[in-house]
């Protein structure tokens, strides 16, 4: 990238809010360059399309976030994700400010954190923001219920009534009879939980979730992946979710970000991901997922007129799917009959699908040795 700048050839696509169009959490533009003369790095790959290595040999600085723009919807789940050293992790800390950017705006409901002092930032974090660490970070002379109780605790409620209220988030997290262990005493999993149940008690607007579960057995990891979904359907909070693991991604996504050398490179649903990676990097890395689950009807079919046109007219008991229906129920749809499949939406035929389309799709989505 010498010589082209440090932002070229990344690829932005803003994937349409599936939430709805309230936002909730607003990035433009926001580096991060840790070194001694951060600004005067900033400044150099601004005017002279330094690239990162360049960066590093001429300032002795590391560009940890590169001129990354996102926006997070209310109620949405926003998975971030890349391989170790993309900058992840690095980004997300900035939502809180646990890293003071470089340049850029952070806008969370409407408050712009980086002109916030530090009483309001603490009262911003305690308020409207919790945090669920890899590491669990509970307090081993605390009990599970007083862990739970801690950011009311801060936040100077009543003793009676944060114990209530800890108590009601334990039970929602399944840790109800656990209240009085103590950390030590509980499983990985379920200290995790615990964290959870924490970040939850102040009743935040954000979720920040920074590879909660990577650190777990695979099991354990995809039983809280599971308990997660549950929670997010009836608390309804917006997350933003770190993991370096694709496949947590698409399980538990509305969107997906995907970052490498602190660039955004993608955004986008996971079957806008795999069904139009933006480049080779997101190919490869959306290569080994399996399309049955993530993409949908209307991502496979064909318009009904130029079907029509090159095969003729459709039968009239042709098989009818929404425009919902997975791959995987296609594929089983067509085997049990070989007409073409109708996709419809609010009573309209909208599409058509072949066999030639489902497999063409399975086969795109294979990895080639």
């Amino acid at each position: 990238m010498s010589g082209a700048g440090i932002d070229a050839g990344a690829r932005l696509i803003h994937g349409g809010g599936v939430m709805g169009t309230d936002t909730v959490i607003q990035i433009e533009h926001v580096w991060k360059i840790f070194g001694a003369h951060p600004r005067d790095a900033l400044n150099a790959i601004r005017e002279r399309g330094l690239s990162k290595a360049e960066v590093l040999a001429e300032f002795n600085a590391v560009v940890g976030v590169a001129d990354v723009s996102l926006d997070v919807q209310r109620g949405e789940i926003f998975c971030i994700m890349g391989l170790s050293g993309s900058g992840k992790s690095t980004l997300v800390r900035h939502f809180n400010r646990l890293l003071e950017p470089t340049d850029g705006k952070i806008e969370i409901e409407g408050t712009d954190v980086t002109a916030l002092g530090t009483k309001e930032l603490q009262r911003f974090r305690n308020q409207k923001i919790g945090m669920v660490f890899q590491n669990f970070a509970l307090m081993p002379h605390r009990s599970v219920l007083d862990n739970v109780a801690m950011p009311l605790e801060i936040r100077q409620v009543a003793k009676n009534e944060r114990m209530r209220q800890a108590a009601a988030i334990l039970d929602i997290v399944e840790l109800g009879a656990w209240g009085s262990k103590f950390a030590h005493e509980l499983s990985g999993g379920m200290q995790q939980r615990v964290g959870l149940a924490r970040a939850l008690a102040a009743n935040p607007d954000v979720l920040l979730m920074d590879e909660p579960f990577s650190a777990l057995d695979p099991l354990i990891r995809r039983q809280l992946q599971d308990e997660f979904i549950r929670l997010s359907k009836i608390l309804k909070k917006t997350t933003v979710f770190i993991t370096h693991d694709l496949d947590e991604a698409v399980r538990i996504g509305d969107r997906i970000a995907i970052m490498r050398d602190g660039k955004m490179v993608q955004i986008g649903t996971a079957e806008d991901i795999v069904m139009n990676p933006a480049d080779d990097y997101v190919a490869d890395f959306v290569a080994g997922i399996s399309r049955l689950k993530v993409v949908h009807a209307h991502a496979v079919m064909q318009p009904v007129d130029a079907f029509v046109a090159a095969q003729g007219p459709i039968t009239a008991d042709a098989p009818r799917v929404n425009e919902a229906e997975t791959l995987s129920n296609l594929i089983n749809l067509a085997i049990d009959d070989d007409s073409p499949i109708l996709v419809e939406d609010a009573g309209k035929d909208i599409g058509v699908i072949t066999r030639a389309d489902l497999l063409r799709t399975v086969i795109e989505g294979t990895e080639v040795s």
